[in-house]
């Protein structure tokens, strides 16, 4: 074989694969057609499982750093301010929820972190290489690139909802695409405005139509979106957007200028029939199409990456198949949330734009998946095919430690609460939890781990490499 794992695409999901794999030794190669990364804020919000997915890769310090919270929004009525509002409540931490809201990043700085992040592993991603298809045969994939023939075991399409992986594979894409409602979507930067907040101006006489400008971390833009009414042509001027502006805010003062970015949005609802055929995969935008409403499609892509990684460095049958039971299932969920809080702005409902926990996609599982086991006559709160909550826990020195510290790496996790961990596999760390101080025991010493996994003592728990628990036992 020419490489392990051939990856289809570098955006932020093709990307945390290729991080996944990289840091796990598996040999890789990951091509784009692209001669350029992509400009352009697009997916700027991260939702708070994905910072989770991120800290297990190493880069959640930078994307913090290059991002902050979604900012409140101004809101104004034919030029008069009406109030302010936020998408969602900032929510404190927990022992068991760290980063408990949402991030905003443009999408652009988040894949340059990703790309980062790789480089560290020594992958470069190569760029201005397409794939033009691809043979399998039992024994592997025979792809066809613009630079040449290559031989892997494995081809995983990340390459967006055109994706070429995709149709070469024959792989129906159910859905539809509406030419409703579409969206003229920039990048822009306006003088006049302060930055700290997003503005909403609404048309005096219909205030559905308006304009939005949320601003962007780490420049002086804001992104821009603009409803398209049927039968109009978008104009992507800067004249046609300043207009659009002046007439909607009643304001001569506010000035756009530096257009970086445009685009126009419409509705695409879809989901790929299989994600796996043979050796061949598919993951992200290739799998799943999403509208933007609710902030799914990036996420759901990145945790595809992470559901898929330890799978196939692993390579066993039983752990390839169990990628598209898990993540098929978990797609369509949230293709349907996502459809419903579209048909919730397009209604015009009063608290279209407020989102909750349904959003924040901690709460997705597994359970009554074939890789989750919980052994208890009376399981509880937490069970197999959960995300593994953080908690709280001190040393042997008394120095604080946290759960998300021990899952962090390539490796599964043992979890003995009050017992002894046993022998253990290559690439699996045990841990004893006391609920009292035990020699070099790590003690659960303000009560979070017996709390937030509402076990008791004697239990098992085996953290997958995801991060989801793969076994409860007594």
């Amino acid at each position: 074989m020419d490489t392990r794992v051939l990856i289809a695409g570098a955006g932020p999901t093709g990307l945390t694969l290729a991080i996944d794999l990289a840091r796990r030794g598996v040999d890789l190669r990951i091509v784009d057609a692209a001669a350029a990364p992509l400009t352009g804020s697009r997916g700027d919000g991260l939702q708070p499982r994905t910072l989770e997915v991120f800290d297990d890769l190493g880069v959640l310090d930078e994307v913090l750093e290059s991002g902050m919270l979604p900012a409140p929004m101004r809101a104004y009525v034919g030029g008069r301010y009406v109030g302010e509002r936020r998408m969602a409540e900032v929510v404190e931490p927990t022992p068991d929820v760290p980063h408990p809201n949402g991030w905003a990043v443009p999408q652009w700085r988040t894949e340059e972190v990703l790309r980062g992040r790789l480089r560290e592993l020594g992958v470069e991603v190569e760029r201005g290489v397409a794939l033009l298809g691809f043979q399998q045969d039992p024994e592997g994939v025979t792809a066809t690139l613009s630079t040449g023939e290559v031989r892997a075991a494995h081809l995983v399409g990340a390459d967006g909802g055109r994706s070429t992986v995709r149709k070469a594979a024959g792989i129906a894409f159910v859905g539809e695409t509406r030419e409703t409602h579409r969206m003229l979507v920039a990048d822009v930067a306006v003088t006049g405005l302060d930055h700290d907040f997003g503005h909403w101006f609404g048309d005096a006489d219909d205030p559905g139509r308006g304009i939005v400008l949320m601003p962007l971390a780490g420049t002086d833009a804001y992104q821009c979106a603009v409803p398209l009414p049927d039968g109009v042509e978008p104009a992507t001027t800067l004249a046609a957007l300043q207009s659009v502006l002046e007439q909607c805010s009643g304001r001569s003062d506010l000035r756009m200028h530096d257009l970086t970015w445009c685009t126009v949005w419409r509705p695409n609802i879809r989901l790929a029939r299989r994600f796996r055929q043979g050796r061949v995969f598919l993951a992200g935008d290739a799998a799943h199409v999403h509208p933007p409403t609710g902030g799914q499609g990036l996420n759901t892509g990145v945790q595809d990456a992470h559901n898929l990684g330890w799978k196939l460095a692993d390579g066993s049958d039983e752990l390839l198949d169990s990628y598209e039971a898990e993540r098929l299932p978990v797609a369509a969920s949230v293709l349907g949330l996502s459809t419903e809080l579209l048909r919730r702005h397009v209604d015009g409902h009063p608290d279209a734009h407020r989102r909750g926990p349904e959003t924040d996609q901690l709460h997705i599982s597994y359970r009554g998946g074939p890789l989750a086991h919980d052994d208890r006559p009376e399981p509880g709160r937490v069970r197999a095919g959960d995300r593994a909550p953080d908690s709280p826990l001190r040393d042997a020195h008394g120095a604080r430690v946290r759960l998300f510290d021990l899952f962090r790496g390539p490796h599964w996790t043992h979890l003995a609460f009050d017992a002894e961990p046993p022998a253990t596999a290559p690439g699996v760390h045990a841990h004893r939890i006391s609920s009292a101080p035990t020699g070099t025991s790590l003690v659960d010493a303000e009560g979070a781990f017996r709390e937030v996994y509402d076990v008791s003592p004697g239990t098992h728990v085996l953290v997958r490499p995801d991060g989801h628990i793969a076994r409860i036992t007594r």
